[in-house]
């Protein structure tokens, strides 16, 4: 799975959800974040090489729609 679903956390940061495989063997990428996203968060499903590799600034990232 190449897809990635991301989101703003409360403090500013962004959350990354990695699909695993068995889920979507019987579910949609839509269906988990529906699932997981919280409530009233906005999200996006992005290609995971829109995530940067180099994670020594996670905290840093921002959500940007």
């Amino acid at each position: 799975m190449t897809q990635r679903i991301i989101y703003p956390t409360d403090d500013g940061g962004v959350a990354v959800i990695i699909p695993a495989p068995e889920y979507l063997e019987t579910h949609t990428i839509e269906e988990l974040a529906a699932k997981d996203v919280p409530e009233g968060k906005p999200y996006k499903i992005v290609d995971v090489a829109d995530i940067p590799s180099d994670r020594t600034f996670r905290d840093a990232w921002e959500y940007q729609e």
